[in-house]
């Protein structure tokens, strides 16, 4: 097969020794004659192009527009908060309605232990204060030596200095010199790809679980201040976690005293068939980072939202040196806040959760039958978001030469048969459809697919 100049899913992973090979299919070069791929409106689960082509948007833009692209209420919200109070700010105690109404609703929806919201702009904030918010709690404690962070390779945290720092995709780190924080990647719980041969799922959590301990305390358990992980790693190639794999993880963390963060940037707002990523994973957070799905993407916001403990030290350390020195100039903003509290109270009448799990019946259905086409070595998912693996050999999954672009191809050719999908790392192609799609918009979404690696099938 040709190779076709563009951003390929299979280069070098973040780590030590860059054993693993992928590339982000994210941006292509800025100067591509082709020029970009605009689209112009959107209805529903469906987007048109500049070219008057109509298209499903089977990733909801970036895994974000849960309530598709037709929702009049929250320009409504919008609307009113203009009129009403277009913008004030939330630094020296100050505070608007909107924003004080949607922390309640976030606290009162919240997994336990979580108590209290904090406001920014986007997920990648959210991270990137979250970081801030560990070394400050850890320096209230009286332990100024515990800031390492641990996240996993092939996660996706964002992209500032100290998040891209955590992202484990060096597409986010090389030519930036990141990471510049202090950061342990750890292995990834992929157990297709990276499952050793004979070694059953559980055996292969207890030795990511005991790999994690190992880099604890290799790196010092009194200087390891959190660990973080989305509940599903979604840019990484949507790796769903192995059963057990979260249950041993927090084991871990709780003998050597270490923080979770979740990042439910992605799964969070019912993604996953549950309101939290957490709760279909029974992960019990210290810190949660929030974005996308929480204003459906109309407006951009975010959250930190952290434990009653965590919030007490920060309390505690801020009486003592005057302030709690952060915060942005438009987090909380009244716009963005009352825009995301109807989309929740959307979320709540809509019961988005069971929605999800009814769509997710024949969402799963369809994703298995792909399984059975030549190109695809695993099909993967949980609620309503999915991936397939593409390999050369299904039998000893070796994958296509970095060069061929496979999944590239792929996701290239379901737009051409109307579907927006995602290649992503791995030689993976990511499924993330508007939470408001019917069962008959999923059978046209596959139908497509199906074509679409039937085409590749047949180019190779």
């Amino acid at each position: 097969m040709d190779a076709i100049a563009s951003n390929s899913a299979d280069e070098s992973l973040a780590s030590k020794d860059r054993k693993y090979s992928l590339h982000p299919y994210t941006n292509l070069n800025a100067h591509d004659k082709n020029g970009p791929f605009i689209i112009e409106k959107g209805d529903g689960i469906y987007v048109w192009d500049d070219q008057g082509n109509k298209l499903i948007e089977g990733m909801a833009g970036l895994w974000c527009t849960g309530l598709g692209f037709n929702q009049q209420r929250l320009v409504d919200a919008a609307t009113r908060q203009m009129q009403e109070m277009p913008y004030t700010h939330l630094f020296s105690h100050r505070a608007n309605v909107p924003a004080i109404e949607l922390a309640e609703k976030l606290v009162r929806i919240a997994p336990a232990p979580i108590s209290r919201a904090y406001f920014v702009n986007s997920g990648s904030e959210a991270v990137d204060s979250a970081i801030k918010i560990v070394w400050y709690y850890q320096n209230a404690m009286g332990r100024p030596e515990k800031k390492k962070f641990i996240a996993r390779r092939r996660a996706y945290h964002g992209i500032t200095v100290a998040a891209g720092s955590l992202t484990g995709l060096p597409y986010v780190q090389d030519g930036f010199d990141l990471p510049r924080i202090d950061v342990i990647h750890t292995e990834t719980p992929h157990f297709y790809r990276y499952g050793k041969n004979g070694e059953t799922e559980d055996e292969f959590t207890s030795r990511l679980a005991a790999q994690l301990e190992s880099d604890i305390i290799e790196a010092g358990p009194e200087t390891v201040a959190a660990f973080i992980a989305e509940p599903v790693m979604g840019a990484g190639g949507v790796l769903i976690p192995p059963a057990g794999y979260f249950e041993k993880v927090q084991a871990v963390l709780k003998k050597y005293d270490i923080l979770f963060i979740a990042d439910e940037v992605i799964c969070g707002f019912g993604r996953t068939g549950n309101m939290w990523g957490c709760e279909t994973y029974d992960i019990k957070p210290d810190i949660m980072t929030v974005a996308k799905q929480l204003s459906s993407a109309y407006l951009p916001i975010g959250a930190v939202m952290i434990s009653d403990e965590i919030y007490q030290g920060l309390a505690s350390l801020s009486d003592k040196l005057g302030m709690f020195g952060t915060g942005n100039t438009y987090g909380g903003h009244p716009v963005s806040a009352a825009v995301a509290l109807e989309t929740l109270k959307i979320y709540e009448e809509m019961d988005i959760a069971r929605v999800v799990q009814q769509r997710s019946l024949r969402f799963a259905e369809r994703m298995s039958a792909l399984q059975n086409h030549a190109l695809v070595g695993q099909s993967r998912n949980v609620g309503l978001i999915g991936a397939i693996e593409i390999v050369k050999d299904k039998h000893s999954k070796e994958q296509f030469p970095v060069a061929d672009k496979v999944a590239w191809h792929i996701a290239n050719a379901a737009r051409a048969h109307g579907v927006i999908l995602r290649p992503t790392p791995g030689d993976a192609v990511a499924f993330c459809p508007p939470m408001t799609i019917e069962d008959e918009q999923i059978d046209e979404m596959f139908d497509a697919v199906q074509a679409a690696l039937d085409d590749i099938r047949n180019q190779l």
